[in-house]
C-alpha cells in the first residue's frame, strides 16, 4: 500500500502595496534603512503583524492604521500605513524630527484615505459589486 503524501499547504499571495504617497529609494533612505524599510512591507505584505519596536498603531489615523519606524544613518523614519483585506496602504513617508508625529501628516493621511475610500467605493458601484 503506498503512503499517502502530506498535502502541501499554499501560502496565501502576498497582498500588493498601493502607494497613495511617498518612496523608499537610496538617497534620501541611507541603503540599510532601504533595505529594513523593504524587509518590514514584505513581512507585512504576507500577513505578518508587526509591533514594538518595528511598527506602532496609530488609531489616531484611522482603523488598521500604523507607522513602520526605520532607522538608518541620518534619520528615523516612518512610513505611515494601513492594512486592508486586499492590499497595504502606503500613506506617507517622512523623517521624523520630533517626538510628536506632526498634526499636518495626520490629516494629510487621513485625507488620502478618505480619497481612497471614495474611489474604491465608486469603482464598486460602477462595476455592480
Amino acid at each position: 500500500m503506498a503512503k499517502a503524501q502530506p498535502a502541501e499547504v499554499e501560502a496565501p499571495a502576498p497582498k500588493p502595496l498601493v502607494w497613495l504617497h511617498g518612496e523608499i529609494k537610496t538617497p534620501p533612505f541611507a541603503a540599510e534603512g532601504r533595505q529594513e524599510a523593504g524587509m518590514l512591507l514584505r513581512l507585512m505584505q504576507q500577513g505578518e503583524h508587526l509591533g514594538m519596536p518595528q511598527a506602532e498603531p496609530l488609531p489616531d489615523v484611522g482603523k488598521r492604521c500604523g507607522a513602520l519606524r526605520v532607522r538608518d544613518a541620518q534619520h528615523n523614519w516612518r512610513i505611515m500605513y494601513r492594512v486592508d483585506p486586499d492590499a497595504i496602504l502606503i500613506l506617507e513617508v517622512y523623517a521624523k524630527k520630533t517626538r510628536k508625529i506632526p498634526d499636518e501628516v495626520i490629516e494629510r493621511c487621513q485625507d488620502r484615505l478618505k480619497q481612497y475610500d471614495k474611489a474604491v467605493k465608486a469603482s464598486r458601484k460602477q462595476s455592480g459589486k
